[in-house]
């Protein structure tokens, strides 16, 4: 077995853990770091652990804070919008009330879930976790809380409804007159505070924490050395390396199934890639929203809207809905099938890169649903009779199936075994 450590620094550290690297399968020692130092990977250069600069007190205060904010959005408006002596407002729930209205009920169920469900539950299970950790002995449950609040963590898009907001408003700019509320600028304070929270957070000190007193069974544990046992297997919710006879048993951290890898990786992710393809098709082709002025309907696609902002001038716009609504459902789609490609065939190059590729399609994903909160937005807002309407259509339906199904086949896919078909080939031609 070969092991690997990259750090900032790497003389600091001296009391060492195993890791299975998430990206390559590679099993290696992960020294404690100190505050701001960062782990990879000595294959394929995936963060192993990154050490945090503040104490989990300090992430206390920005779950509390933002918190605190999130409700205060929740029970704000964001705009006002006037023309024709008409006035409406619309805060956070008014998209997915129109939408509803729309008969588009899936998806304002799916914005709620992302700009409220999830950022409030993720919110309130690490307040929640952060308190009660500071007991002599934890209670056990706190670990599945934790686990909950990281499974969370990418369907929080608070951060992606502040650019549906900007676009939504550079859009109405020229349409009738509008107005900034305070939960606007609630929403920006709380985008800031959860940055900062993300970033603030040492999940590996709060894991530590939770195994505090637990003591848990000490056979089924990786023992700390370089030696791995044939049957160590890594928990890809809690990073725990356990000794296990066989899968499907429980890790003895955070009760999560074990498995040497996801299984049925390759054919699910091929089900979730080929199912939003053919959603891409319609999601392009019909209108995501509808433009109603003195009485003339004006429907508009994804593309078509990208080149009203160009024609409006609105270039840096243009550029942003065209990547989030266009180029990055079509790389995420393409990047998914190389890398489903590349592993069917066993192919050897490119490995680290192919990995590196698989992290951006993961995190990038949640950035195309911009355009389903400025059609939920605008939705919400224009609503002026026969002066002008503006009505969600069809396409943003589509096209919100192709950005969830997408976000699941990145979820679902295993870039290990990217490698480990490179190696099954490369060892049946020696």
């Amino acid at each position: 077995m070969i092991f690997g450590f990259s750090a900032a620094r790497a003389e600091d550290p001296v009391q060492a853990t195993i890791r299975e690297c998430p990206g390559c399968g590679l099993f290696q020692t992960v020294p404690q770091l100190r505050p701001g130092l960062t782990a990879r990977c000595a294959r394929c250069a995936t963060i192993l652990h990154r050490a945090r600069r503040h104490p989990l007190n300090h992430s206390l205060a920005l779950s509390l804070a933002s918190l605190v904010l999130l409700t205060v959005l929740c029970l704000s408006t964001l705009m006002t919008v006037r023309t024709a002596g008409i006035v409406h407002s619309a805060g956070l729930f008014s998209g997915p009330e129109e939408l509803v209205r729309r008969g588009m009920a899936a998806l304002a169920v799916v914005v709620v879930f992302v700009t409220v469900g999830a950022p409030i539950t993720r919110l309130l299970g690490t307040l929640y976790v952060l308190l009660r950790i500071r007991e002599a002995r934890p209670p056990a449950h706190l670990r599945r809380v934790f686990r909950v609040v990281e499974w969370l963590s990418p369907w929080s898009m608070v951060e992606v409804f502040v650019f549906g907001v900007f676009v939504a408003y550079v859009k109405l700019r020229d349409l009738v007159t509008i107005e900034l509320n305070s939960g606007v600028y609630a929403l920006l304070a709380l985008t800031f505070a959860l940055v900062w929270y993300d970033g603030a957070l040492d999940r590996e000190a709060v894991w530590h924490a939770l195994d505090r007193d637990s003591a848990p069974d000490a056979s089924r544990l990786a023992p700390q050395t370089r030696l791995v046992p044939k049957q160590a297997i890594g928990c890809e919710a809690c990073l725990l390396v356990s000794v296990h006879e066989q899968e499907g048993a429980s890790c003895p951290r955070c009760g999560s199934l074990l498995h040497a890898r996801k299984a049925d990786s390759i054919a699910r992710t091929w089900a979730l890639i080929i199912a939003a393809a053919v959603l891409y098709v319609p999601a392009n082709l019909y209108p995501v929203l509808t433009v109603v002025q003195l009485g003339a309907g004006q429907p508009s696609t994804i593309l078509g809207g990208v080149r009203e902002l160009v024609m409006a001038e609105m270039y840096p716009l243009a550029a942003l809905v065209f990547f989030a609504s266009i180029a990055v459902p079509m790389l995420k789609l393409i990047g998914l099938s190389i890398m489903l490609i590349a592993t069917q065939r066993g192919r050897g190059g490119w490995l680290r890169d192919r990995t590196t590729l698989y992290h951006v399609v993961r995190w990038i994903g949640r950035w195309s649903m911009i355009d389903i909160f400025m059609e939920a937005l605008l939705g919400a807002l224009v609503q002026f009779g026969t002066v002008i309407t503006i009505e969600p259509g069809v396409g943003a339906l589509a096209f919100c199936g192709v950005v969830i199904l997408t976000m699941l086949a990145a979820e679902t896919f295993d870039p290990r075994a990217m490698w480990d078909a490179a190696a099954d080939r490369q060892l049946a031609a020696g």
